[in-house]
């Protein structure tokens, strides 16, 4: 009899081993639920170890392991175990697709027998599936190609691999194992070499915005201490939805999967503390694969990261636009939450960088809208610096409109923010910047800045803080809700004893 044990504690596993033994614990307890007659395999699970034990030939005994855990169901990939609807197994689909797939090679659709080949160029069965979103904005449609089989699926040439020793892993098959073809192949125990084929059922798959036409993807892979705990919370999962498939960012990816996990009923103890993000994009040395490995984010399960990150997506959350031609949707990511989740997993204040964010990113009435609530958690230093400058900014405001109504026009809004804002950010070191923010709070005096010269002055000059200064400045004044109807009613009110009878056409 074989006996073959895989453990969380064996120090020769890295993260995606141990992920890919929960893959195999959550496979065989379903297993056990379905108790199949035939099956050549006996096993246990426990909080830190899958044992499995057969008679007989090791390639059969992996191959039937293998065929109830891979198949193929209306063109695509689905695993028994995970218990997804149509939608759910889209998104696993083209979440393998976009990592653990990649390369065309590890793949095969199914040909159109209706559309003979034009020389090289083949043609393939598509199917389509609807996606509802938000319940009063059109359906998203979504086209996927037929998958007749793939590396997963080829269960007796992998069973084969596994009895024979020819345990050669390629970075093709396992997205950061390898970093580049040219180091040759990851060669592999039987055990780690088993837990790797069970790795893609523990992950969690997310699409990212397209950067400069290219196609991006994160793949999330868990930390897991105990196995049987693990299977049972995973099963109280809900179901992936189309747009939770989506993600603004890597950090995102990872901050929306720890949540999840947190959320989880009972899941205070056992959950999962921390996992690893892997962005996937194209990368100069290998044209043949379009998710490579680029970036790589430990992340940390901290209760205050994801308090912030639950209030930042929900006030920033993906929306459902309408194409320019009225024919058909698609969901837009908010990449202010992407920028926002990238500091939180970077230990960052959420806000920073917002002086290089603004000036390469558009921020849409939306995301402005979410940013101005995400500003009512700020720190007690940060709250008066930030009240400080929208005081100096109504302030400055308020002589713009006096001096538009003497020369009988309406303000330009637009021009009177981006002033402000060019004088706050033109600064490159920290004492011209501090000059040009203590001239500006002096020279536009305001009831906010009151008794706390002292107090700015100190959280100001210190080394660490002068960036994070200016970011909070520019962010304040891009926030500013000067156009309420609560901010006209008191400009008006304080410019009638000036001139009465001409502001009200000015506003």
């Amino acid at each position: 009899m074989t006996e073959i044990v895989l453990s969380l504690l064996d120090p020769n596993t890295l993260l995606p081993h141990r992920a890919g033994i929960a893959g195999l614990a959550m496979v065989w307890k379903w297993i056990e639920s379905k108790n199949f007659k035939d099956s050549p395999i006996q096993g246990e699970v426990t909080e830190d170890h899958v044992k499995l034990l057969w008679k007989g030939e090791d390639q059969s005994a992996i191959q039937w392991l293998l065929e109830q855990t891979y198949q193929i169901k209306d063109g695509l990939l689905i695993v028994p175990a995970l218990n997804l609807d149509d939608r759910g197994s889209f998104t696993f689909n083209q979440g393998m697709l976009n990592t653990f797939l990649q390369h065309g090679q590890q793949r095969n659709f199914l040909e159109d027998p209706s559309q003979p080949r034009q020389g090289k160029k083949k043609f393939y069965r598509t199917k389509t599936l609807n996606f509802t979103v938000e319940p009063d904005k059109p359906d998203i449609v979504e086209k996927y190609t037929l998958l007749e089989s793939c590396y997963h699926t080829q269960a007796s040439k992998l069973a084969e691999a596994f009895s024979k020793g020819k345990r050669e892993v390629k970075g093709q098959n396992f997205p950061g194992l390898v970093e580049c073809f040219a180091n040759g192949y990851y060669q592999e125990s039987a055990e780690n070499f088993l837990a790797l084929l069970f790795l893609p059922i523990a992950c969690n798959y997310y699409q990212l915005p397209r950067m400069n036409s290219k196609g991006l993807s994160a793949l999330v892979i868990p930390e897991v201490r105990n196995l049987k705990e693990w299977v049972r919370l995973r099963n109280k999962l809900p179901s992936r939805t189309y747009a939770s498939f989506h993600s603004s960012s890597s950090g995102e990816s990872a901050l929306h999967f720890l949540l999840q996990e947190k959320l989880v009923e009972s899941a205070n103890l056992f959950r999962v503390e921390y996992c690893e993000v892997y962005q996937l994009g194209s990368q100069a040395w290998d044209g043949s694969q379009s998710y490579l490995k680029q970036i790589v984010h430990r992340v940390q399960a901290r209760d205050e990261v994801l308090d912030l990150y639950k209030i930042a997506s929900g006030l920033l959350p993906t929306r459902v636009q309408i194409k320019q031609d009225g024919n058909g949707s698609w969901l837009a990511e908010s990449k202010a939450l992407g920028w926002i989740s990238d500091n939180l997993i970077s230990n960052q204040v959420w806000y920073n960088g917002f002086f290089e964010f603004r000036k390469t990113i558009p921020i849409y009435p939306e995301d402005r809208r979410g940013l101005i609530v995400m500003t009512e958690h700020l720190n007690e230093d940060e709250r008066v610096l930030f009240d400080a400058v929208q005081g100096a900014f109504k302030k400055y405001r308020g002589q713009q409109i006096e001096q538009a109504i003497r020369q009988g026009r309406k303000p330009d809004w637009e021009q009177i923010t981006k002033k402000v804002i060019y004088r706050l950010q033109r600064p490159s070191t920290q004492r011209e910047f501090s000059k040009a923010l203590v001239d500006f709070l002096s020279q536009f005096r305001s009831k906010a800045a009151l008794s706390s010269g002292p107090q700015i002055f100190w959280w100001l000059h210190q080394d660490a803080n002068w960036r994070k200064a200016r970011d909070l400045s520019l962010l304040a004044v891009a926030t500013y809700q000067g156009q309420s109807k609560e901010e006209k009613a008191e400009i008006v009110q304080e410019l009638t004893e000036k001139s009465p009878g001409e502001t009200a056409n000015v506003l």
